[in-house]
């Protein structure tokens, strides 16, 4: 088996960049997912991020969760679970207008500490986008243009914990899906282990590392690319022993922001293989997405195909 892509950013910036640039290459075309070491974030952030999510997550959420599990009689299930995840989540907004002084339940410390942490991964993810334009063959800024919409893109992190599970047998911390989106941003547990993704038709286990930042693309950017970049489909183990943190954060396309295969890079296709992706508000996408999470993307992706050419029809019938 090939091992997990594991990217070191700081050989950007000496005489292994043409290696480093092509390892991203690969990991985006072969497995929509690689890790980040020396990103640029530093470790006492990261550190101190992981104290305030785990301290709230004790005192805040771990009992609403054994409340949770104790009224849907979850911890005697005999047969599979297939409608809910084992997973305890909380989501805060940063972009385009944060939300982050409304959520309930923070202490002033860690809703500073999150709004700093959440700007750092903004230059990240913007950085790796840049990166992704480089190897694609397109001008630099064209993936944050088209993200940007009229408002600019959305941001947000979800914060999550997967508890002690006592059948992850028959109930998934997270249940396999693609992302929707553009670009995440991952900051995972380093000790509890559970991320696993699907490659060549086996799961493969996402390697928990100290201060890594774990980075997958979403349904935009398989859209954008033609298929040349692939979002890949993803879940969560629950665990016996453990809980596992995890902060996912999802640098997306603005709401009003319109989606399609990069013009340049279906010119590069041969013929046959012209543009297979369809063209729609970003909006409209996510609306399809809610109800249609955790089944394969392509069916979202005709659906779209086909709201696109409805909108083709009704243009030429008023024309």
């Amino acid at each position: 088996m090939e091992n997990f892509p594991i990217i070191n950013l700081e050989k950007l910036n000496g005489s292994e960049k043409a290696a480093t640039m092509e390892m991203i290459k690969d990991a985006c075309e072969n497995w929509g997912f690689f890790e980040l070491v020396n990103h640029g974030i530093p470790h006492e952030v990261m550190d101190t991020v992981e104290k305030l999510t785990k301290g709230h997550y004790k005192k805040c959420m771990e009992q609403r969760f054994k409340e949770l599990v104790a009224s849907k009689g979850l911890e005697g299930v005999q047969a599979e679970v297939t409608d809910m995840d084992w997973e305890s989540t909380f989501f805060l907004r940063h972009l385009p207008v944060s939300n982050i002084s409304e959520v309930p339940d923070l202490d002033d410390q860690y809703r500073e500490v999150m709004r700093d942490f959440a700007k750092r991964l903004e230059n990240l993810a913007e950085e790796l986008l840049d990166l992704l334009c480089e190897n694609l063959g397109l001008e630099k800024g064209y993936l944050k243009k088209v993200f940007y919409g009229s408002k600019g893109p959305n941001f947000g992190t979800k914060v999550s914990n997967y508890p002690p599970c006592p059948k992850p047998d028959l109930i998934k911390g997270l249940r396999a899906h693609t992302d929707a989106g553009g670009i995440i941003l991952l900051f995972q547990d380093d000790k509890v282990s559970g991320l696993q993704l699907l490659k060549d038709g086996q799961w493969i286990d996402v390697p928990p590392m100290r201060h890594s930042i774990v980075v997958n693309l979403g349904d935009q950017l398989e859209v954008i690319t033609n298929g040349k970049y692939k979002s890949v489909m993803h879940r969560v183990i629950a665990q016996k022993d453990g809980t596992r943190m995890s902060l996912a954060s999802f640098y997306n396309p603005g709401s009003d922001a319109v989606i399609y295969p990069a013009p340049a890079l279906v010119e590069k296709e041969a013929v046959e293989s012209k543009q297979v992706y369809p063209k729609f508000v970003f909006d409209d996408y996510m609306k399809l997405y809610a109800g249609l999470k955790f089944q394969a993307k392509e069916p979202r992706f005709e659906a779209m195909k086909s709201i696109e050419s409805d909108v083709k029809m009704d243009a030429i019938a008023t024309a």
